[in-house]
């Protein structure tokens, strides 16, 4: 379907033509239409497939009517990386219009946000918190808002917000157009929609499964090895843009500075960074000065830059929707990407067995010429370990002062966790 079918007010075209799109992605044929008649909408896609302009098209239709410098449209989102991004489609697609966005969000100054708040922006993106803040400060005002927007409700949830976004709608005006969107719809999100939308039309492109334009792959290797197996993985992969995940902040700037190390132009992208190191990460990433990224989960949530072509989980997610996510970050709009996970056999067998109960099974291959009998390096000084943190210093006493040994029956160790172990080695062996 082209956009040009599509009810919009014919001012929108000009921003369409500018953002290059031609042809409906199927979220956008089946949301567009419903939204612009003012539907409440659930709507459920793979990332990656164009549901931004899903509903910014609708919401700025609907403002180019009606009153102007006042918010009517509420954008509420996780994290402050994907603000920006739809407020660049926003603005974008409201070329030409004299519509107004402001984005909301911590981790940087209130005042230029109350300000353009003050100048009477029409539509309001937001992260929970910071809108929280400038509500209880009365420097914003939600009393005529019309539409409202939840993006990326499920990592929402993830990330603790829900209880914000129930005490924003209670500020929200009864009477308005409600979109919910969500790559996966959790028991909590699903509680959510019914008690926020009023006869919800449902719209769902590839529900709970990860694009199929990805191709999966297993990397067994022993946790000492993982780094090793990294730096081979991206020695023999043609991607000029890679992004690699790790399971915390701290292993990250780590990897970061291992990949440094071996000549990669590297950045990092997690919670300890300013928002002005992480705009300056995105923007070289996506313009090509840097290689490869490593991020979290979190910071990289709703990233959306079409030349990734490879991602490697540097550590399994600990969920199935947090690797649907991951891996959406390539293989974005009918390209083909590729994913690699490293896979722990001690750490990793439950989690592995979740994934292919959702995804189906995954091959896993054996890298050749990897030396997976390296035994493992000194660490060098200053760094943490591979896995979790240092030891506490010892608090026992001296030599000289501590008590004398009590007559207690000698601990035994349950043979449990060695049983799980190996059957962890045998279910990873199965697939070689």
């Amino acid at each position: 379907m082209k956009f040009t079918e599509f009810n919009l007010d014919s001012r929108l075209l000009k921003g369409v033509q500018r953002a290059g799109y031609q042809l409906a992605t199927p979220i956008q044929e089946q949301a567009i239409p419903v939204a612009i008649d003012g539907h409440d909408i659930i709507g459920t896609a793979q990332t990656g497939t164009g549901k931004t302009a899903a509903f910014v098209l609708p919401i700025l239709n609907t403002l180019l009517s009606g009153p102007r410098n006042q918010a009517r449209a509420l954008i509420v989102t996780p994290t402050r990386e994907l603000a920006e991004q739809i407020r660049e489609t926003i603005v974008t697609l409201a070329s030409g219009t004299g519509l107004r966005c402001v984005t909301v969000y911590g981790g940087v100054g209130a005042r230029p946000q109350v300000e353009a708040l003050r100048r009477g922006a029409e539509i309001i993106v937001a992260c929970p918190g910071r809108l929280l803040d400038l509500a209880n400060q009365n420097s914003v005002r939600l009393n005529k808002i019309e539409m409202l927007v939840l993006d990326e409700a499920d990592r929402m949830f993830d990330m603790g917000f829900l209880p914000d976004v129930k005490r924003i709608i209670k500020l929200l005006p009864p009477k308005r157009q409600n979109m919910l969107f969500s790559a996966t719809f959790p028991k909590e999100v699903e509680e959510l929609a019914k008690g926020l939308l009023h006869q919800p039309k449902r719209v769902a492109v590839g529900i709970s499964a990860p694009a199929n334009t990805v191709a999966h792959s297993l990397y067994p290797v022993p946790r000492h090895l993982k780094s090793a197996m990294l730096f081979a993985l991206l020695k023999r992969s043609e991607a000029e843009s890679v992004l690699v995940f790790t399971r915390t902040k701290h292993r990250a700037q780590k990897v970061t500075r291992q990949l440094e190390r071996e000549g990669y132009m590297a950045t990092a992208l997690h919670g300890n960074r300013t928002q002005s190191q992480r705009q300056a990460a995105l923007k070289g990433f996506r313009d090509g000065r840097y290689q490869v990224m490593v991020a979290t989960d979190i910071a990289a949530r709703g990233l959306d830059i079409e030349s990734i072509r490879l991602v490697i989980n540097y550590d399994m997610p600990d969920t199935v929707d947090a690797y649907i996510h991951r891996i959406g970050r390539t293989g974005r709009a009918q390209r083909t990407g590729e994913a690699f996970t490293l896979v722990v056999t001690q750490d990793d067998g439950d989690m592995l067995r979740a994934l292919e109960r959702t995804v189906g099974k995954i091959e896993s291959r054996k890298l050749d010429g990897f030396d997976y009998s390296a035994k493992p390096a000194v660490e060098p000084a200053g760094e943490r370990p591979e896995f979790g943190r240092r030891p506490a210093p010892s608090k026992r006493p001296a030599p000289g002062n501590r008590p004398a040994p009590q007559n207690r029956p000698a601990r035994t160790r349950s043979p449990r966790k060695h049983r799980e172990n190996d059957q962890y080695a045998k279910r990873l062996a199965s697939y070689k």
